[in-house]
């Protein structure tokens, strides 16, 4: 009878992966709210694979942060990612993929349903290597090429393959009641992206870790640091006969324990019948025969405490990132006059070219406000159909492009040499147009207001061309 409940009991490292998936995602609330969280630790990445645009997300996925660096790198280098991308490689390597990385615990989870297995093979050991090109293809040329090029951010990985962004930004994001607007969005590239998900998903059910194993740039970034990352299995050669129990028993490619495709999981070390595998950090030994066993009383005490430490770490971290954090956004205290029908709250702000925009100013004109961001492509896109109605109508529409205050590149030089002639603005520390806007981090968004000042439309998601001729047309008439 113990034996059924010992084996019904979670492993240390399933803990491990569901409490690094909470600490990931501890925004919480984000999924009520259906907005991203912008707070004060949203661009400190994460060690494991979790989508940026995940309501839930507390950081930024490195992955993402990689593809922007180098797309900005004809302006400034992105020494912040690679740094840290080196720090996470060096002490942990692949020990992110198996005890840390949400995507991991995912995956884990599917291969559990009961179905037939597809065992590894000279062909999964070929496949392995996929992720390598998908790595230099996706997250490095073409990013840096189009960044180079067209000065536009185009995370290829993220924006054609990335599944974590499916499922976790994109569904989590669209399932929202206050999100429908961003239904209209939706293309080819959602389409495919979600046919991606699904096969990788069902993928996952009957081979074992299958993105991970061959698609995930992350893990061959990682898998780079193995042989000498602080934190992995290793295999003690006096007590190592060469039987290779551990590489038949592993279910990712290895060819030997602790290799480029080891995941450091130390599963390997229940096959080993001579107990030569260990893991260590560097020369402390966290799981293995060598370990010096302390007496029962001293065992159970020190794992209680350090259960008990990361209880209240996750607790506080919760607490932070749910309430406390003062990056949060605060609803306005007062009607600002955002809805439809409504009369829009005055404001001024300086523009990028200096001078000043009074929305007072611009009563008897048609207005817009297109609220935006460097790191939103479908913002940028847009960008040249607000351009293209102020050049139509010069006398008749005032247009203003606001940026949200969290800038990842300098605005300004983002739109050096682009030739577009309307009024842009960085919001505030405080979000005075996004607070009086009812903005949100879901972008773009879009407002429009008669020549009375009254708001014909608001509402989040890309407009196109002909869209926004009939909301000028709509709003000359009011």
């Amino acid at each position: 009878m113990d034996n059924v409940k010992s084996r019904r009991r979670p492993a240390p490292r399933q803990l491990i992966q569901l409490y690094s998936a909470l600490l990931h995602n501890a925004h919480l609330k984000g999924f009520l709210e259906g907005e991203i969280y912008q707070g004060s630790a949203k661009f400190a990445c994460v060690p494991g694979l979790n989508c940026y645009s995940c309501p839930a997300a507390v950081g930024a996925c490195p992955l993402g942060a990689l593809q922007n660096a180098l797309a900005a790198s004809g302006r400034r280098a992105g020494w912040y990612v690679l740094g840290i991308l080196l720090l996470f490689g060096v002490t942990l390597g692949r020990t992110i993929c198996g005890w840390l990385c949400p995507m991991g615990l995912l995956q884990e989870l599917l291969h559990r349903l009961p179905t037939f297995k597809i065992r590894k093979s000279r062909v999964t050991v070929i496949l392995s290597r996929l992720k390598y090109a998908v790595l230099a293809v996706f997250v490095i040329a073409i990013p840096l090429w189009v960044g180079l090029a067209r000065d536009l951010p185009l995370p290829a990985f993220c924006r054609y393959i990335c599944p974590a962004g499916t499922l976790e930004g994109a569904l989590t994001l669209l399932s929202h009641p206050g999100n429908t607007a961003l239904l209209g969005m939706l293309g080819a590239a959602f389409t495919s992206k979600f046919v991606i998900l699904c096969v990788i998903l069902l993928a996952c059910i009957f081979c074992y870790r299958s993105f991970c194993r061959f698609l995930c740039p992350l893990g061959a970034i990682y898998g780079l640091f193995n042989r000498f990352c602080l934190v992995g299995v290793q295999v003690d050669p006096a007590r190592c006969n060469g039987c290779g129990a551990c590489v038949r028993a592993c279910g990712m490619d290895v060819r030997h324990v602790g290799d480029a495709e080891c995941i450091h999981c130390a599963q390997c070390m229940e096959a080993c019948a001579q107990k030569a595998i260990s893991l260590k950090a560097g020369k402390i030994t966290l799981m293995g025969s060598d370990k010096a066993a302390p007496a029962a009383p001293k065992r159970k005490r020190a794992v209680r405490i350090a259960q008990g430490a990361a209880l209240l770490v996750l607790c506080f971290a919760l607490l932070w990132f749910n309430v406390l954090d003062p990056g949060l956004k605060t609803p306005p205290a007062a009607s600002t006059g955002s809805a439809v029908g409504e009369v829009l709250t005055d404001f001024r702000i300086e523009c990028l070219d200096g001078t000043e925009f009074h929305l007072a100013d611009t009563r008897g004109r048609v207005t817009i406000l297109n609220l935006w961001a460097t790191y939103c492509k479908p913002c940028v896109e847009e960008l040249a159909y607000f351009d293209a109605l102020a050049r139509q109508y010069p006398d008749d529409v005032a247009i203003l492009a606001v940026h949200s205050s969290v800038v990842t590149e300098d605005p300004a030089a983002f739109l050096e040499g682009r030739g577009w002639t309307i009024p842009f603005a960085v919001d505030t520390a405080e979000d005075l147009v996004w607070n009086l806007a009812d903005g949100s981090s879901v972008l773009p968004q879009t407002i429009v207001l008669n020549r009375s000042g009254e708001v014909i439309y608001n509402q989040k998601g890309s407009v196109t061309p002909e869209a926004l001729a009939a909301l000028y047309a709509r709003a000359a008439v009011g």
